[in-house]
C-alpha cells in the first residue's frame, strides 16, 4: 500500500521544528529513522498530514559520555552508532549486549533510540533498557525544556507524553556509582523478528554486593514491565545462587504475557525466568574470576 497523501518540511532550527509541529495542531508526526513511522504509514495506521523532518537539526546526533558516566544520547544517533560506540559498552554493558540484537542492520542504521523509545511499542528492545538504567527523556516544546522519567514517559502500546508540539531531544543514562555490570537477551523466531520475550539486567556492584540493580522485560505485557521487585530482591545482597533464583522468580511474576503465534504465556514467563538466571549467573561468574 502508499500513504495517504502528506506535506513535508526539513527545518534547519528546533525551534523552527516545533513551530511546525505546533500549527500541525496534533496533525503532524517527527521524522528521525522512519524506521517505525514509515511502515505505519505505508498501511495507513498513520496517516499525519505533515512530516517533519529533524535529520537537519544541528546537535541531535552527539552520542555523549560525561565524566561521571552520565551518557547522552541524541534524537538522531542511530542504533550503529551504539553498536559501535565502545566506551559506552564499557560504562553500561547492557547497552553493548543490547545494540547488536535490535532488528537487522539496514534497521540499525538508520533507526534511533530516542524514536524506539518515543514509538512506545510493547516489543521495543531499547525502552527495556532505558528503564533497567532508570533513565529519562529531554523534551523540548514552545515552554522549554523538561526531563520525564522513562517510566513515566510511556503510557501504554504505542503512547507517550510528549505533547504534539514536543520534541524528544535526547535520551539519558545517568552515571553508575560502582562496579557495573549486566546483559541483554531475547528471543526471536529469526533475525530481525520483534521480541517473543527479553530482558535487560542493569546492576552495580560494590565487592560482591549488589548496590543498585535494573530488570526490566519486553514482549510480556502491554508496555515495557519495570520488575522492580526482582531488582529489590538483589539489592544489598551477594549474587548467591538463592539471589539469583529469587529475582527470577520475582521477574517472571512480574511478567504479564498473553499467549500469540509467538507462544504461550506460561513460556514467555519461563523465558524471562530463564534469561534473568542466565545473566545473573554470568555476572556472578565474571565478578568471582576477577576476585
Amino acid at each position: 500500500m502508499y500513504p495517504s497523501r502528506f506535506a513535508y518540511e526539513a527545518p534547519r532550527t528546533l525551534d523552527e521544528a516545533i513551530g511546525l509541529l505546533h500549527d500541525g495542531a496534533g496533525e503532524a508526526k517527527v521524522l528521525a529513522g522512519g524506521q517505525s513511522l514509515v511502515p505505519l504509514m505505508k498501511l495507513r495506521f498513520a496517516n499525519p498530514e505533515l512530516l517533519v523532518d529533524i535529520n537537519n537539526l544541528p546537535g541531535l546526533d552527539r552520542l555523549e559520555t560525561l565524566a561521571d558516566g552520565t551518557i547522552r544520547v541524541g534524537a538522531l544517533v542511530r542504533h550503529r552508532d551504539l553498536e559501535r560506540a565502545g566506551d559506552v559498552h564499557r560504562i553500561q554493558p547492557v547497552v553493548g549486549a543490547a545494540a547488536p540484537l535490535i532488528a537487522d542492520p539496514i534497521v540499525r542504521t538508520r533507526g534511533t533510540l530516542v524514536g524506539s523509545l518515543c514509538h512506545a511499542d510493547p516489543q521495543g528492545d531499547w525502552a527495556a533498557v532505558v528503564t533497567a538504567l532508570r533513565g529519562y527523556v529531554v523534551a523540548q516544546g514552545p515552554g522549554g525544556r523538561r526531563e520525564i522519567p522513562i517510566g513515566d514517559f510511556v503510557t501504554g502500546p504505542f503512547q507517550n507524553v510528549l505533547a504534539h508540539d514536543e520534541v524528544a531531544v535526547e535520551a539519558v543514562l545517568p552515571g553508575p556509582r560502582h562496579t557495573v555490570a549486566g546483559g541483554f537477551l531475547k528471543l526471536e523466531r529469526r533475525v530481525g523478528d520483534f521480541a517473543t520475550a527479553g530482558t535487560a539486567v542493569a546492576i552495580e556492584l560494590d565487592g560482591d554486593r549488589v548496590t543498585r540493580a535494573g530488570i526490566a522485560l519486553t514482549g510480556v505485557g502491554s508496555r515495557t514491565v519495570d520488575a522492580t521487585g526482582a531488582a529489590e530482591a538483589l539489592v544489598g545482597r551477594a549474587l548467591t545462587s538463592e539471589a539469583i533464583a529469587a529475582a527470577a522468580d520475582a521477574a517472571a511474576e512480574a511478567a504479564q504475557p498473553t499467549a500469540d503465534h509467538r507462544g504461550s504465556a506460561a513460556y514467555k514467563k519461563h523465558v524471562i525466568h530463564t534469561f534473568v538466571t542466565r545473566i545473573l549467573t554470568r555476572v556472578s561468574t565474571t565478578s568471582e574470576q576477577a576476585a
